[in-house]
């Protein structure tokens, strides 16, 4: 069985917050009730995912809507039913994505023991956060937010920032990430804001192409001067575990969308964040098995849209860093994604701009490994013939003892 991961919306859309920007929200007018997870499908839903075979490596991501609105007692509930049904040394990751406005110091407390790792959403300083990320009552949340962070630090959790970059902040590259460093927040995550209506016209708060690209210079420029070991972005380091180990570990990467699958608060399964829609609905988890799931051919078909990039793309010098980008981004057709990405100006203004230089960090990445792993067989006094340590499969002798 491939492996895969879950990400969980236990809340469904439901939120505290009503952020302008929010593609979600929408979801909730076509819940009856509450969405709210039962016992029933959290027990499900965990005992099942541990039957499968994930090389004992288990990822849960909760997310919403704000998944915290669930309270502390339902999470707790979920490490009880984690710990009960774990195969025998399993390894067992939570994170969690939050807006950051419930976080209690028992809360985050819980979370420290249990070693989740939290993304925050912040946009930036009051002035830029505050325009579109409000409450329900339309207050500002900045204030907020940072009280939660607080709480974080004092239990010493694990978090980082996500910044969603909309036409608000767009051309505030530079204030937004010193603002951040200045604050002693050093894990970034910048996610575009591309959202469209109905006619297929890009919403007032969403960016474009050109925009993303100019903004990811800015951010590239700032942080290649003396941040490269202080500060992680992880578009940055998506790139350079491409460069130095040739691993794609962000989806808009890869060549294939059957990465992971979300549950809703009712155990329904969908292959996607942006695609929680009726006509992708793979099952759900009371009634269907995990390994029907996986071959669905809803699922399958899916996951190969990735590929099916337009024409353009394949002379492009930058594919194999997107592979025709998110489908989502592909808008024009609702038949097929052999479209351009909305971003491919900006990525292709980002990366003429910064390839160069990634290139000559991914080098001295790896000649750092190599050295280390050179060490590392001079201390074990490795024989000619012996599997050469540095794991590449080959003879010591044919290998890294050249």
């Amino acid at each position: 069985m491939n492996t895969f991961s879950l990400l969980i919306k236990p809340a469904s859309a439901d939120c505290n917050l009503r952020c302008k920007y929010c593609f979600y929200i929408d979801h909730l007018e076509n819940v009856k009730n509450t969405p709210r997870m039962s016992d029933e499908v959290l027990e499900t839903m965990i005992t099942s995912y541990m039957q499968t075979n994930q090389n004992n490596n288990y990822a849960f991501g909760w997310q919403g809507g704000e998944p915290m609105i669930m309270g502390l007692s339902f999470f707790q509930k979920a490490v009880e039913f984690q710990k009960y049904y774990a195969p025998p040394k399993a390894v067992i990751s939570n994170g969690l994505q939050t807006n950051g406005t419930l976080i209690t110091d028992d809360f985050a407390r819980f979370l420290g023991e249990y070693k989740f790792l939290l993304g925050v959403s912040l946009d930036g300083p009051a002035n830029i956060h505050d325009y579109y990320r409000k409450t329900i009552g339309k207050k500002p949340t900045h204030n907020l937010v940072i009280r939660g962070i607080e709480h974080l630090r004092q239990n010493k959790i694990e978090f980082n920032i996500l910044i969603l970059v909309n036409n608000k902040n767009v051309k505030k590259a530079n204030e937004i990430y010193h603002y951040l460093r200045e604050q002693g927040l050093y894990y970034h995550q910048y996610i575009p804001c591309v959202e469209y209506n109905e006619k297929n016209n890009l919403e007032s708060f969403s960016i474009t192409g050109e925009e993303w690209g100019k903004f990811l210079c800015d951010l590239f420029d700032q942080w290649i001067k003396e941040d490269i070991n202080k500060i992680s972005i992880r578009l940055f380091d998506s790139i350079l575990e491409y460069l130095v180990y040739g691993r794609y570990n962000v989806c808009h990467m890869g060549q294939n969308c059957c990465q992971y699958f979300v549950v809703e608060y009712d155990g329904s399964v969908y292959p996607c964040d942006f695609y929680v829609r009726e006509d992708l609905l793979l099952g759900n988890i009371l009634e269907d098995k995990w390994k029907d799931i996986l071959k669905s051919p809803i699922y399958q078909t899916f996951g190969q849209e990735k590929s099916k990039w337009h024409q353009n793309c394949n002379s492009c010098p930058f594919i194999n860093l997107c592979h025709g980008d998110c489908p989502k981004l592909r808008i024009g057709s609702p038949q097929s994604s052999n479209i351009l990405s909305v971003l491919c100006k900006g990525w292709k203004k980002f990366y003429t701009h910064t390839l160069p230089r990634f290139r000559i960090i991914a080098d001295r990445i790896k000649n750092r490994y190599e050295k280390n792993s050179l060490i590392q067989i001079k201390s074990k006094k490795v024989g000619r013939n012996s599997p050469c340590p540095c794991g590449s499969g080959k003879k010591y002798k044919n290998c890294c003892m050249r």
